[in-house]
């Protein structure tokens, strides 16, 4: 269990873009929260599928509020929300949460981007956001693990185009010039680990070709400061109610109640090529 961050993993954090904190979640709160993933009906029922340019899959369930079902509380414990804000450096709130569910053998890739990419245009001014993964299954370069390139954070936000219409990656050209100069890092990761990665860090991920699952559960955090500018989604600043660090054990096996958590029916994707005609 974390206490406090180091002003070594902090500094980490500022120079390459991400941290790894390992064993953050006991295999008991991994275990419930695997459960309530595979089996809460509303998890089903709102699932997406995001298709790579090969047309395999990654399926993905989006939630914009931190409830009280076992996966909305994993986001108010002060082991996620302390870190946060000490990276972020200032008070935080619930953006989205998010399954990523690559299946074995069909299991699809995520393009280089970053998630202020798709997020400046929700209407969040700065990138003073992060996400954290925390791994549910084994995760390795066989099954699709995350890829970060190291401080890609610090090259601001980089221009994104439609890959599909079901993703947008960045700017391939600038990418080919940035893998020259920074390093890949393979984010390998046991159940309960996590990684902390800035909301600018490049990232993707490679198909799952293996016979093993890649689940991860993924919760986005903004800077209250930052809270959005536009209204036409649920993203935007709603107080985080804060729980002690034994509130999943606590809570159990509970599922959405259908209300607290507003799941999405579709995948937030800009439209890029629109958005350069109206201007």
């Amino acid at each position: 269990m974390l206490a406090t961050l180091t002003r070594e993993q902090i500094k980490t954090y500022k120079d390459d873009g991400f941290i790894f904190i390992r064993g953050l979640f006991s295999p008991e709160e991994v275990n419930l929260l695997r459960r309530a993933m595979e089996e809460d009906p509303a998890i089903a029922e709102h699932s997406l599928l995001r298709a790579d340019s090969e047309g395999l899959g990654t399926r993905i369930s989006l939630w914009n509020r931190a409830g009280d079902s076992v996966y909305g509380v994993a986001a108010r414990v002060a082991k996620m929300v302390d870190t946060a804000e000490a990276l972020i450096g200032e008070p935080v709130y619930h953006f989205q949460s998010k399954l990523t569910a690559k299946d074995p053998k069909v299991g699809g890739a995520w393009e280089w981007h970053q998630d202020y990419g798709y997020w400046y245009y929700n209407g969040c001014l700065k990138p003073e956001m992060l996400s954290v993964m925390i791994a549910l299954d084994r995760t390795d370069p066989n099954n699709g693990c995350l890829q970060i390139i190291k401080g890609s954070h610090k090259l601001g936000r980089i221009d994104h185009v439609a890959i599909s219409d079901k993703q947008n990656g960045a700017d391939p050209d600038r990418i080919q010039h940035i893998l020259k100069t920074h390093k890949i890092i393979q984010c390998e990761l046991d159940p309960g680990d996590v990684v902390f990665f800035h909301a600018n860090a490049l990232h993707r991920s490679d198909q799952n070709r293996s016979k093993r699952r890649r689940w991860t559960f993924i919760v986005c955090y903004n800077a209250v400061s930052n809270d959005t500018v536009i209204r036409d989604d649920d993203r935007y600043y709603v107080p985080l109610e804060k729980v002690g660090d034994d509130a999943i054990i606590q809570t159990g096996l509970r599922f959405a109640d259908g209300k607290s958590e507003h799941f999405t029916s579709k995948a937030y994707v800009p439209d890029l090529d629109a958005i350069k005609q109206s201007f």
